[in-house]
């Protein structure tokens, strides 16, 4: 019966994080990708050039696929040791993310005061050598979302030191479109169009969250489990 539950735990334990670490890898190699065919693509950050869309995902994908390897490992050797590590590095993310998230909603009020300020600072490095991605960041953000600047289109003014704005503000792109009339600008902040994309989407992005959570709270619940059964054999057996 013991052997039973133990082949069970295990065989549980190692589809687990096969699938944790084949989900590691998926996002790793999309953030590789990224990082190769659009360098910093969405750095917006002047304070945090680091913090890409790219090397956030090749963080998270390494971080998946070590910790899934560790626990794949720790189920097919039964190992104590590999077993402990995994779910205490579990634990301490699970326990990180909903830190995060309670000090988001608590400072939520400066967190949009930093930002904003962070994001116009960052507008007087758009063009400029050496912030490609950047750059690339801006047209992207204001041509899909349909806006211009973070608070606002005079924003660019600020960085210009003219009446004028990057081209991806226009209505309809032509080249030095953003010399023109201003009534053929997009006017919308692009701060709050995002903030309000983020909020239609909050059902699926609180799905994604709970998700998340339920798998890491499984791999807790396999990882303990197991090792506690392993101590229970070495001890039936000693």
């Amino acid at each position: 019966m013991a052997e039973g539950c133990m082949m069970a735990l295990r065989y549980g334990m190692v589809f687990f994080n096969l699938l944790f670490w084949l989900g590691g890898c998926g996002v790793l190699g999309v953030g590789v990708w990224l990082s190769v065919t659009q360098g910093n693509f969405a750095t917006l950050s002047s304070s945090l050039p680091s913090l890409s869309a790219a090397n956030l995902l090749i963080a998270v994908g390494t971080i998946i696929m070590v910790i899934g390897c560790l626990g794949c490992v720790g189920a097919v050797k039964e190992s104590r040791p590999l077993l402990l590590t995994f779910f205490i590095l579990l634990l301490i993310i699970f326990f990180l993310e909903i830190l995060f998230i309670m000090l988001f909603f608590i400072y939520q009020d400066e967190i949009d005061h930093y930002a904003q300020r962070d994001l116009k600072k960052g507008l007087q490095l758009f063009g400029t050598e050496g912030n490609v991605g950047l750059t690339n960041a801006w047209m992207i953000v204001q041509t899909d979302f349909r806006c211009c600047g973070v608070t606002n289109h005079t924003d660019w003014f600020e960085v210009y030191n003219a009446t004028r704005v990057p081209d991806s503000c226009c209505l309809e792109y032509s080249d030095n479109c953003g010399l023109d009339n201003p009534g053929t600008w997009w006017t919308a902040p692009c701060y709050e169009r995002v903030k309000d994309w983020l909020n239609d989407n909050l059902v699926a992005l609180w799905i994604f969250a709970l998700c998340t959570a339920l798998t890491q709270i499984l791999g807790l619940v396999f990882s303990m489990t197991m090792f506690c059964q392993t101590v229970k054999v070495e001890t039936f057996y000693a």
